[in-house]
């Protein structure tokens, strides 16, 4: 059975803003690995728009960035909307009976699947789909934004901290 992930990039004050601040190249080379060993990804609409960024070649990017789009193009990915009519290469559109679909898929699968967007891991949450949560936390305050929890805070169990190159933390927490 699949474990669905949420972990995402947060402010101090709890806000996430991929344009606010962005990974150094350690915990970029992590994110790397984690795409590479990941079982695909569940993105919700506009998480899943902000990501097609790395479905084009860029001819400025690193040998960094040209790793993560390889690793992130190979991944399965399930994609949540409504509006939604087609998507890209190498993902599905789930487009109704969100539970079911995500129960199915945990079934059917094995290993890490990520969920990408606040907004579609607060009703993950919810529907207690949601195995584990990765906050990586940045020494940065935004003071305003999309919070990492759209909605309010899970009851939640620390596993583990670890630190994640020069600044950033690692928080891993489970459902309480």
């Amino acid at each position: 059975m699949a474990k669905l992930v949420f972990g995402m990039n947060q402010s101090l004050d709890g806000y996430v803003d991929h344009t606010a601040f962005a990974p150094g190249p350690k915990l970029f080379r992590h994110f790397i690995e984690e795409v590479k060993g990941q079982t695909g990804s569940i993105y919700g609409r506009r998480m899943y728009e902000i990501m097609r960024y790395w479905d084009d070649e860029h001819p400025e990017w690193d040998d960094a960035e040209r790793a993560f789009a390889a690793a992130w193009r190979k991944q399965p990915k399930w994609v949540v909307s409504r509006t939604l009519k087609s998507v890209g290469p190498n993902a599905t559109l789930v487009e109704d009976d969100l539970a079911g679909a995500i129960r199915q898929l945990k079934a059917e699968r094995d290993g890490e699947i990520e969920v990408a967007g606040p907004e579609l891991a607060h009703s993950l949450t919810g529907l207690g789909l949601i195995d584990e949560y990765r906050i990586y936390l940045h020494p940065v305050v935004l003071g305003q934004g999309k919070p990492y929890f759209a909605g309010s805070r899970p009851p939640l169990r620390l596993m583990t901290s670890d630190r994640m190159g020069e600044e950033v933390i690692r928080l891993t927490y489970v459902p309480a």
